[in-house]
Parts: structure tokens; sequence; C-alpha cells
């Protein structure tokens, strides 16, 4: 793609200025990302597919749960009990860097081949560069796919050149089919410019995607000053629902600053602002925004919002369920499990307001958020905990049991639906 403005100009002319990769870098790759296959036979055989050497295993059990070495290159080998006697993996690898000014993220792809019998086959290619300014803005280079869409984003054309690409959308989602790849194992040696210093970044990312969250320091004071409060958990929640929404709740966090309020649960404290907004309460006022007991003012204000939407909900209610309908029907019937957990879609009002109540916390409003998909966890039938997962950037928001507490399964309710991400891309996508 030819550039089009100053900017991307700019960019193309200082990318050719960019060092290749090192040795070091690469071999550190190598080293440290790549996960080595045991396999495994069904009388408990193991064959490291690194060296090629085969022992006796101590049982499924032993050989799959525990930490598997091989007794001749010492190599941690992750172990599958398979007939396949051939592996292929991936693994991305991001490089932290600056040229002339620019903040650079270099992806690198490693590719890991195995056939038992024989020696692993390794390469790699630098497949993606986002170049990010000073302000903010940023341009991505990559090589081109073999695919169209977001579907298999893996499949990279190698020998085509890393150059300026298009990132526009035609998805009603918007989804960028770049911020799909995976950062992969960040290089532990990171060179910064000086602009991303002064914002506050020290390589923790939050759980964002770092070009999301380097953008949003290098372009907005307001998250600089959440981290450098110490307001992290509160910049997370806020980047997880969509920057654009720190307008909502920037005077509040001012007063909570200013008064040295700890915020010890951000979704909740989200939650309960937003009610004071609808109630009308004063939102520049420290008795409200920094109460005591954040749980119990949180709950006596969803008491008093529930009353308030029982009294609208039998009168739009068909209206409601229309437009639910309209909105979420592709992604009705999809139902997971992993053996005892099993998620379902809510594919109804009626059903997330019903969820709501039952788990005593605030889901059941969650039916007019269009960016949100909300599901069910359960286990034999009896639910334990409500997900919200966001469709924009398909991830788990958030996942809470009765009254917004998290469950012993928590963790794996959260895996179980990130594993299952995929399923809902298909029919985001249909």
């Amino acid at each position: 793609m030819k550039p089009k403005n100053k900017f991307q100009q700019r960019v193309v002319e200082v990318s050719n200025k960019l060092p290749k990769l090192t040795k070091k870098q690469v071999q550190w790759g190598y080293d440290n990302i790549i996960e080595h296959i045991g396999q495994r036979t069904d009388k408990g055989k193991i064959t490291c597919t690194k060296c090629g050497h085969s022992w006796q295993g101590k049982g499924y059990l032993v050989d799959t749960l525990t930490e598997c070495n091989c007794p001749n290159c010492k190599t941690r080998l992750k172990v599958k009990t398979t007939k396949k006697r051939a592996f292929c993996e991936y693994y991305y690898m991001t490089i932290m860097t600056a040229c002339e000014g620019f903040q650079v993220m270099r992806t690198i792809m490693f590719k890991y081949i195995a056939k038992v019998g024989h020696l692993p086959e390794y390469t790699h290619s630098e497949v993606m560069q986002r170049w990010i300014a000073p302000d903010g803005k940023y341009a991505t280079f990559a090589r081109l796919r073999q695919t169209m869409g977001t579907m298999y984003i893996d499949s990279w054309i190698f020998h085509s050149p890393l150059e300026l690409r298009n990132e526009s959308s035609n998805n009603k989602f918007c989804v960028n089919v770049y911020d799909r790849i995976g950062t992969g194992t960040i290089y532990p040696k990171q060179k910064l410019i000086p602009e991303l210093k002064r914002a506050g970044y020290k390589k923790a990312f939050y759980n964002q995607k770092p070009l999301d969250l380097f953008r949003t320091l290098l372009a907005d004071s307001r998250a600089e000053t959440l981290i450098k409060a110490g307001y992290t958990k509160l910049f997370e929640r806020i980047m997880d629902i969509g920057w654009k929404n720190i307008i909502n709740y920037w005077q509040s966090i001012r007063i909570c600053i200013r008064d040295a309020y700890k915020i010890e649960d951000a979704t909740l404290w989200c939650d309960y602002i937003d009610n004071l907004r609808f109630f009308g309460k004063d939102l520049h006022n420290a008795k409200y925004i920094c109460p005591t007991d954040l749980h119990a003012e949180h709950d006596r204000y969803m008491r008093k919002k529930a009353k308030a939407d029982a009294r609208q909900e039998l009168e739009k209610q068909l209206e409601k369920e229309a437009e639910y309908k309209e909105a979420k029907a592709k992604f009705f019937g999809l139902m997971f499990s992993d053996g005892l957990i099993s998620v379902r879609v809510l594919e109804s009002v009626a059903d997330i307001v019903l969820e709501g109540k039952l788990m005593h916390h605030c889901v059941g409003g969650y039916h007019s958020k269009t960016d949100s998909l909300i599901l069910s966890a359960c286990i034999d039938g009896q639910r334990i905990e409500t997900i919200e997962v966001s469709l924009s950037q398909l991830k788990v928001i958030q996942s809470r049991g009765i009254c917004n507490k998290n469950t012993e399964h928590h963790n794996r309710i959260i895996q179980l639906v990130e594993s299952n991400i995929p399923l809902i891309e298909e029919r985001l996508a249909a």
C-alpha cells in the first residue's frame, strides 16, 4: 500500500533504518518460547522430539500432569499421549524497540516441526511491525497472508515483503486482523522512546494488548495519571470497557485521587458510579464517590435500580426482546463444556434479568450493551457464575458469581470461555 498521508510517508522513510534482527534475539526465541513435545504411546513410552531419546514413563497422570524433562538432553517437554509422530507448532515473540523517535513492536513467528526419529526443524520470520509515534498515531507493516478476513490469521506468505498495510475494515464490529495476531512472548530487553517512559510504562501491560496500551498512554495524560497514582486495576477496567468511557468516571476519579481513596474492586466501583449517575447524585462529592463500604453501597443502589427498572420492565419487555433477538440471535444455541462446567449464551432479556436476580448482581441491565455477549456457567444445572464477553475485543471482560463474588471455579470458567472464543468469532463473522 502506498502511504496516504505525511505520517505514513515518514514511517515508510525511517523503516529502512530499522536494523536487522540479531542472532542473540533469534536464539533467545528458540531457547525460551518453543515448547518441545514428548510423544507418549498408549503403553507409556515417551520419546523426546528434540533429541530422539526414548524411555518408559511413570504413568499417565505423572507423565502428563507433572513437569517432565528428557533424561538425555534435559529439555522440558510437553507430554502428549498420541499416535501422531509428526508435530508442527507456531509461536510468536515480540521485540520492543525504538527507531528515529518511533516505538516499534516487531513480531516474529517461530515454526517448529518435529518428527519422531528425526531431529526437529526450526524456522523464523518477522511477520509484522507496529510503528507508534509519540502522539499515539501508528502504522502497520506486515507480510501478505494466504486468506482474506480474520480466520486463519497465521497463514503468512513468508517470501512477501514487509510493507505498509491497510487496516480499514468493513466488519460491523471493526475487527482488525492485525490486532488479532498474537503478541506472544515479549523479548526481555526493551528499548523505549522517552515519551513512553515518562508516561509511566514499566514493562507491565495490565492484561492489555501492547499496542492499545502504548497508544493510550501516549495519547491521553489521564492514563498516565491513573498508572502513576497506583489505580492500575481501574485503568485495566476502563481499558476493557473501552478507553473512551473514561469521560464517564474522570471527575469522580479525581476526587478519589485527591482523597487517597483506595478502590479495591474496580468493576464494582464503576458499576456503583453508573448507578449514582442514574439517580442524579453529585459525582463531585466524596460522600458518594468514596464510600467506606463499597460493597454495601453498591448493593443498596442496585436494589434501588432493580425497583426502578421493574416499573418499566413490563411495558418495554416486548420491545426489548425484539431488539435483543435482532442483535444477538446469531449466538443463540451456542454452548460448550469441559465435562464439569457447561457454559451457554443467555437467549432473551428475560433470561438475563432472571440471571441477575438469582445471582444477586447487576447483569440484569446488560442486555442493552451492544458490544457485550452474556453467558451463564452452570454445574449440573446450578448457576455458578455469569460471564460478560466483549464482541469487539473477543475477550472475557468479567465473570461474577453470587453477590459479585468469585467461586472456586472462577479461573477454570474464564479459561473455558477463552478457549472457545473462536466459536464466538465464527458466529460473529457469519
